[in-house]
């Protein structure tokens, strides 16, 4: 359980919070003139990069704290997923990815038309995409309470990235009709909520 707990968890609030992100819209469009298999592996290679450095840094500040430095920081880890999840049942503008007011989309939008390589683009746009967004904060917690699990979280949150991205290739006309976006938010919100939860239970308990 010290080695697939860490796995799942990380896995599940990755799949979750990656349904209708940012990144996976680039990933969409991607799609439609590129193989599944070297957008995956784009989508791979950059989450790998992208949370595992997340991943590797909470660890390594584990490792160099205190006991109660590190109890106040799994408190600000857990209370951090709560707040993401409520904080995504605020009403908010709608944010289309070629939107003014977004510049990181704005600017991987533009990256994504270059002639390059089909992996080297998708990789660099979950690179750039990823930092800052709520899963790689998340990612960072857990290689803090996780320290010892590296390896699990990074494996748990490619496989997350590379699942959500491989269902909306296949299945997006399925979600988009049958799965509202707001349906979808609502699933991410509850997951971070959930852990953020068990991280308090596990603190009491």
């Amino acid at each position: 359980m010290e080695i697939i707990y860490p796995f799942l968890i990380t896995f599940t609030l990755v799949f979750f919070s990656e349904l209708g992100d940012k990144t996976q819209l680039l990933v969409l469009s991607f799609s439609t003139k590129n193989k599944t298999k070297n957008i995956l592996l784009g989508v791979a290679l950059g989450t790998f990069f992208s949370h595992g450095f997340a991943i590797l840094f909470g660890s390594r500040v584990a490792y160099f704290s205190s006991d109660d430095f590190q109890f106040y920081l799994k408190i600000f880890t857990y209370t951090s997923f709560i707040l993401f999840g409520l904080i995504g049942f605020l009403p908010k503008k709608p944010n289309k990815l070629n939107d003014a007011s977004s510049p990181k989309c704005d600017f991987l939008q533009n990256f994504s038309c270059l002639k390059l390589n089909c992996v080297i683009l998708v990789a660099f746009c979950i690179l750039v995409g990823e930092l800052g967004d709520k899963t790689f904060l998340a990612s960072l917690g857990l290689g803090f309470e996780y320290p010892n699990a590296k390896l699990s979280l990074i494996l748990g949150s490619v496989c997350g990235m590379v699942s959500s991205n491989f269902i909306a290739i296949f299945c997006g006309k399925l979600l988009g009709n049958h799965l509202k976006q707001d349906f979808i938010e609502l699933l991410s919100n509850i997951t971070f909520i959930i852990f953020g939860l068990l991280g308090f239970i596990h603190i009491l308990f």
